[in-house]
């Protein structure tokens, strides 16, 4: 498979080198574990595109690995969305695809084994008690008054709790560590809970499920994983991560390593967050263009490999930051620059009657479908005595260094004439909804004449009598404050009212039979794709908004 996901030298990579020059490893395993209660976003594209690169870099391999084991969360359509944006993005994890839930039977044997080393027990704390009993970065905790149960007492309760004989919460299965470490973590964690949830692989043979804390290490050892690469927050679970593995001497020891998350401004990527956006339908579902979500953003119309670009460009660190948002429009305009052809679109039309142009001709004039790539081809743009401009390219009573159309001023169609501005005619309401223009023949193409030659402004424009309707949707930021809930009782409150405005629009008769997921500039109006719906949405504008 083609390197998709080349990984810029990192201090992961750093060590990577160091590992394999001293021996310590022959080929590198890097995984993906997401779990499947949602659909993945860009931060989680940035752990792919590590975590894959580096295998990829290394001619290692990637597994890809679903952590099942809170199965009240996890859906079968979040599997699949899953493995969907993965193979989008460029990656294949090949037949290296697995479940925490592949490991249930192992877990448990290793599970009975810490008890009869005396290194875990069944507790009868409740989650409460137990908190409580935890103590505080200050204070170091105290030991649960069923510690010491006798190990052969916990085995059976614990075989016992296997085997449905007791109701959900009853009894916990906690490591015994020590409940005075300075690392809370490390302070006797709970790993197994009884819960009584229908599992979308295992059904319910199994009424006890694994903490992630246990189940991840374990799960990495016994597919022999070299490089365990997750985010900062995990950083104060590795004591726990390692002490699991040296305890049940697994035949194999990850590394775990940590790297700073991504976090981008305007934007919100908790899950929790996500779903509440979803389930209260304030956005279109998990693919909502709007939302930072892969489906969403390969909806919205960003490329696979300006997502990858930005991950690399961004970099890996260990320091959090947040950011910009910029710099992923920038990667999303870099490519789409050099693939989109262009074409003519008017998003909010004003009339033009061109007074002196024949009513009866139709003029057919040849422009480039991309200014800088000849293979892109050329198209017929029809030109008439009546034709669309953006309503927005004309002004009234407009300021000095307006360089767009006026009364009195004159403005160039791009590939066409020079017009100039007669009269503008107006509703009842006082809008402006049509304007009479004279076009002069002598500056066609970009031809300059004396009289014309300091016209500035140069304006696209369709013709009225060729143009297809279209339905737009013009994509804003979601929300209007770079760190959404920042400050506020509720992120909600940061919702940009006006993310989404849907037009109709005039289009040159080229892309009347776009086919969906082609992207095109409108020029001077941004980047835009057909969605399987019909309706092409903005991918982006062609400038950063200020």
């Amino acid at each position: 498979m083609e390197n998709t996901g080349k990984v810029t030298q990192n201090f992961i990579k750093n060590i990577v080198d160091s590992d394999l020059k001293s021996g310590k490893h022959k080929s590198v395993i890097t995984r993906f574990p997401p779990e499947p209660n949602g659909y993945l976003h860009i931060g989680h594209a940035k752990s792919i595109c590590l975590n894959f690169g580096l295998a990829l870099d290394y001619k290692g391999r990637c597994h890809l690995r679903f952590d099942d084991t809170n199965p009240e969360k996890e859906e079968e359509e979040y599997v699949e969305s899953i493995k969907r944006d993965v193979k989008w993005l460029g990656f294949d994890w090949n037949p290296h695809e697995y479940y925490a839930s592949d490991y249930f039977q192992k877990l448990f044997d290793y599970a009975c084994d810490l008890i009869k080393m005396d290194k875990a027990f069944v507790d009868e704390l409740t989650s409460e008690d137990m908190r409580k009993y935890r103590g505080n970065l200050s204070e170091p905790g105290k030991e649960s008054p069923f510690r010491n149960r006798p190990i052969e007492e916990s085995l059976d309760l614990f075989i016992k709790m296997r085997n449905g004989e007791f109701p959900d919460g009853k009894y916990t299965l906690r490591a015994k560590i020590d409940m005075s470490s300075p690392n809370i973590n490390m302070r006797d964690p709970a790993i197994y809970r009884i819960k009584r949830a229908h599992h979308q692989r295992t059904g319910d043979d199994w009424p006890i499920y694994p903490m992630y804390d246990y189940a991840h290490p374990i799960s990495d050892a016994l597919e022999t994983i070299t490089h365990s690469i997750c985010t900062l927050e995990f950083e104060d679970h590795r004591p726990l991560y390692d002490w699991i593995l040296e305890t049940l001497k697994t035949p194999s020891h990850p590394q775990q390593i940590e790297f700073a998350r991504l976090n981008l401004e305007y934007t919100v990527m908790s899950k929790r967050k996500l779903l509440r956006l979803v389930e209260e339908k304030l956005v279109d579902g998990w693919d909502d263009p709007r939302l930072p979500t892969i489906s969403g953003m390969r909806r919205r119309g960003y490329t696979a490999k300006s997502i990858r670009n930005f991950s690399e460009r961004i970099g890996v660190t260990k320091k959090d930051s947040v950011i910009s948002i910029t710099t992923l429009e920038h990667a999303i305009r870099e490519d789409l620059e050099l693939t989109c052809p262009r074409a003519f679109g008017v998003l909010k039309p004003l009339k033009i009657t061109i007074t002196n142009y024949p009513q009866d001709k139709v003029e057919e004039i040849s422009a480039s479908f991309h200014p800088k790539d000849e293979s892109f081809g050329k198209r017929n743009i029809p030109f008439s005595n009546e034709i669309f401009i953006e309503s927005e390219d004309f002004m009234e009573n407009p300021p000095a260094d307006y360089f767009r159309l006026s009364p009195g001023k004159s403005v160039r169609l791009r590939f066409a004439y020079v017009i100039t501005c007669d009269e503008v005619i107006k509703n009842n309401s006082g809008e402006v909804v049509e304007l009479k223009c004279r076009y002069h023949q002598e500056t066609f193409a970009g031809a300059k004449t004396p009289e014309f030659k300091h016209v500035k402004g140069i304006i696209h424009w369709v013709c009225a009598k060729n143009a297809h309707s279209v339905q737009v949707r013009l994509y804003d930021r979601l929300f209007l404050v770079v760190n959404p809930g920042e400050g506020k009782n509720d992120f909600i409150e940061d919702i940009n009212p006006k993310s989404l405005e849907i037009v109709t629009a005039k289009v040159e008769p080229s892309l009347k039979n776009v086919k969906p997921l082609e992207r095109y500039q409108f020029e001077r109006m941004g980047y835009f794709i057909l969605d399987e719906d019909g309706i092409f949405n903005r991918i982006i504008t062609l400038r950063d908004k200020p």
